[in-house]
């Protein structure tokens, strides 16, 4: 199972991301599903602004690229643990979210943008895989 942050989500949409290259190669070479959380979808609504974009997103959840693990009640509270533990960096809300899929299902690759925070965080004291 890998993870997909929101900057490859946008990256993956947007044609003028200078990303998008490199995350469309990555792409063909890993299989889907990619597995990601709420917080990070909404970052990546945000972040694509126009309907035609959050749309291809849309089409790629409906398609079950990618997928969506649910988050419980007990997951809140490691998400605020994980969030205090990182304060420093900050780690933000999808991050946390994604760091605690990784530790329950026990996840050890993450498709991000976000090589500085990613490379610090760990999921049962190991350092994630990070692609690209």
């Amino acid at each position: 199972m890998i993870l997909i942050d929101a900057g490859p989500m946008v990256a993956l949409i947007n044609a003028n991301d200078s990303h998008h290259d490199s995350c469309l190669a990555i792409m063909k070479k890993i299989r889907p599903p990619l597995w990601t959380v709420w917080p990070a979808v909404t970052e990546a609504m945000y972040l694509l602004e126009d309907f035609r974009a959050q749309d291809a997103l849309w089409q790629m959840i409906f398609r079950e690229v990618i997928k969506i693990e649910p988050l419980n009640p007990q997951d809140l509270h490691a998400i605020r643990d994980l969030m205090e533990k990182y304060r420093n960096l900050p780690m933000d809300l999808a991050d946390a979210a994604l760091m605690r899929i990784a530790e329950r299902r026990g996840i050890q690759t993450v498709f991000t943008l976000d090589k500085r925070d990613f490379s610090v965080y760990r999921v049962r004291r190991k350092q994630l895989r990070v692609i690209p």
